[in-house]
């Protein structure tokens, strides 16, 4: 038997609206550690991968190991039946080809339940091999969020470059060019609104723009956001989950032709 309940179903959809664009169809695998899901997006280019630690559910428990393949546009029609406010238990019997989800209003006097069919999907586990990162900065979500959109108005790849000075946001494109450059700001009231670098050594790199714009739809998971890069490895971008765990993007760094 599988049984876990969140007091706050606004997480669930929040995890979704941040890989919906990304990904059509998921395999939830849930274990005695936690949900985890790991996934390429649907054009190969970008790593979805996110972690529920079962110690931040009001109540957990999984009996045996079981992947459920959900297809998340239905998903997403069910999660919309529920209010923020409600309590969601999702469950699965072992072997089921089920998931059922509850909503509860926090006074219990409103119980709805909704079945879904679970999928048969076929699942590569990549194994992300552990780097130390040249760069990792920290700055606002929501920043990142605007610095994104704003740039990626200006054209479809975005370099970003990190130095000891900060870091730079750039794109040119038929219009123009456009630049946002970040200092380190540690001296702030709000631990949130802090941008820090932590630099072994200066990387500059070049990024499709349209994937970062769906990575910025995690923005409401996390007040903060992470992006850690190394030359030649691929950016990650960390969401972090309230206390329960988080959402990381992997997105591999555009070559450009002329320096093949």
């Amino acid at each position: 038997m599988f049984e876990a309940r969140l007091i706050q179903s606004s997480i669930l959809k929040k995890v979704l609206d941040a890989i919906k664009d990304l990904l059509s169809e998921a395999t939830f695998d849930c274990s005695d550690t936690g949900i985890q899901l790991q996934a390429m997006d649907n054009s190969h280019v970008s790593l979805v991968s996110m972690n529920l630690r079962s110690d931040g559910f009001d109540k957990y428990r999984c009996d045996r190991n079981i992947c459920m393949g959900m297809n998340l546009a239905s998903l997403s029609k069910i999660l919309k039946c529920a209010g923020n406010d409600d309590i969601l238990t999702m469950k699965a019997h072992d072997n089921a080809d089920t998931v059922i989800f509850v909503f509860e209003t926090p006074n219990q006097e409103k119980v709805s339940d909704y079945e879904m069919k679970l999928m048969n999907l076929d699942q590569e586990h990549l194994g992300i091999p552990d780097t130390d990162y040249s760069c990792t900065i920290k700055m606002p979500s929501g920043e990142f969020a605007r610095i994104v959109r704003d740039v990626s108005q200006f054209g479809e790849t975005m370099v970003i470059a990190c130095t000891k000075d900060g870091v730079k946001f750039s794109t040119s494109g038929d219009i123009g060019s456009a630049n946002v450059k970040l200092a380190q700001n540690a001296q702030v009231d709000k631990e949130e609104e802090a941008v820090t670098i932590d630099m072994q050594e200066p990387v500059t790199q070049s990024f499709a723009c349209r994937y970062l714009n769906s990575f910025c739809k995690a923005t409401p998971l996390s007040p903060q956001v992470s992006l850690s890069m190394s030359q030649d490895v691929p950016l990650v971008v960390e969401y972090k989950i309230g206390d329960i765990g988080y959402i990381r993007y992997y997105l591999a760094p555009k070559i450009d032709d002329d320096e093949n």
